[in-house]
């Protein structure tokens, strides 16, 4: 774990958040004698996107997503993603509890809880929506247990804070399941790093940047990184790179040239979240609650309510609301956006149709705080007034 490296591993992994972690600890599954160097630019792992205060922390299975079942032209609604989620996180959980059951994870509690996961919606069609989506989800063993409830009497029972003090004359509706789950991905990080890097032919090495990424005529990489303590420049050649550099990847995609590399464009908008550490309102409720994203809204501004554990301690956290810097990464520059001008490709956005982010598409004023009050925006889920 020190500064030392292997200068010609078979794998290079960027970045030292839960994508390498689970790639790096798959690889070595099917392959022990794989040799691998996993380089991050930070003193330690999971200090930016897998970090438990920089996400949701929600164990994605599409209980509460609405966003995983569409309405389609004819008025049903679509399950096949939702069930693909669903399948996709069982394997995740499963592949963790064999981790576990081998002893390279430790106790389950440090990185994931179940948590209540709960839809919440208002107004009638919306209300119709849900009680469509509760039925084509029935069809499906793995939401067998899901119930679905337009009774402000049980909705209160299920979370008497986002029922509190609301207009009794509101159509309202949710569905409840209690097979959710709150997980902390930057504990489950570290802990996959830990046992990885105690592996044979595994070398994982904080404090150095990436800086190009180029193919040699051999089919090799040559992957540039610099020692950030010394300031020196190294070089290792490599016969795979995986990039889970979270912000940074766009940039060191490019850099690679390959075809797959064109055509994308980078704007960094983030979500920001309110946190509630008030002991008694955090008492009254226990679930993640998921609002239904505004019309033309994109899936990361649904507004939740979320129970979160991190580190032994509970919370609160509603939003998202959009942030907006220049920064590609939490602890990156503020010149990130303007310097690297690959990542304005202006093909690309007008390709995207660049005007529709301009006018409200994805700045939707019904949705982030950037642009209306905040209470405006929560007051959909939590209707009672803070103080």
């Amino acid at each position: 774990m020190d500064n030392l490296f292997d200068a010609t591993p078979d794998v290079v992994l960027i970045g030292a958040g839960i994508m390498s972690a689970t790639l790096g600890t798959f690889l070595k599954e099917l392959d022990p004698t794989f040799r691998i160097q996993l380089f991050e630019r930070l003193e330690s792992p999971s200090l930016e996107s897998s970090d438990a205060w920089n996400n949701a922390g929600t164990g994605h299975s599409a209980l509460c997503e609405l966003n995983y079942t569409p309405e389609k032209s004819d008025g049903s609604v679509d399950a096949s993603k939702a069930v693909s989620i669903m399948e996709q996180f069982e394997v995740s959980k499963q592949f963790w509890s064999y981790l576990i059951d081998k002893g390279e994870l430790g106790n389950p509690k440090s990185f994931i809880r179940t948590t209540p996961h709960m839809s919440f919606v208002w107004g009638q069609e919306d209300v119709a929506y849900l009680k469509k989506r509760f039925e084509a989800l029935q069809k499906f063993q793995l939401f067998k247990g899901m119930e679905f409830s337009t009774d402000p009497k049980k909705l209160a029972e299920w979370m008497p804070l986002v029922i509190e003090g609301r207009d009794p004359n509101q159509s309202i509706a949710a569905t409840h399941t209690n097979l959710g789950t709150d997980v902390n991905f930057g504990a489950l990080t570290r802990g996959m790093l830990d046992s990885l890097g105690k592996k044979e032919g595994v070398h994982i090495t904080y404090n150095f940047e990436t800086e190009n990424i180029k193919r040699t005529d051999d089919g090799r990489w040559k992957i540039s990184v610099r020692n950030l303590e010394t300031g020196i420049l190294h070089f290792v050649f490599a016969k795979f790179v995986f990039i889970g550099a979270g912000g940074g990847s766009l940039h060191l995609l490019q850099k690679t040239g390959i075809p797959e590399s064109k055509g994308f464009g980078g704007f960094p908008v983030g979500g920001q979240w309110l946190v509630c550490t008030n002991p008694e309102i955090i008492k009254r409720h226990h679930a993640k609650v998921y609002g239904k994203a505004s019309v033309g809204a994109p899936p990361m501004s649904v507004p939740h309510l979320d129970t979160r554990i991190i580190d032994g301690e509970e919370a609160l956290l509603f939003g998202p609301y959009a942030g907006f810097s220049t920064k590609f990464l939490k602890r990156g520059s503020y010149w990130d956006l303007l310097p690297n001008h690959q990542v304005f490709q202006y093909h690309s956005y007008d390709e995207s149709r660049a005007d529709q982010f301009w006018s409200g598409k994805i700045f939707d004023p019904t949705t982030f705080a950037l642009f209306q009050p905040t209470c405006e925006c929560i007051t959909g889920l939590y209707a009672q007034r803070i103080g």
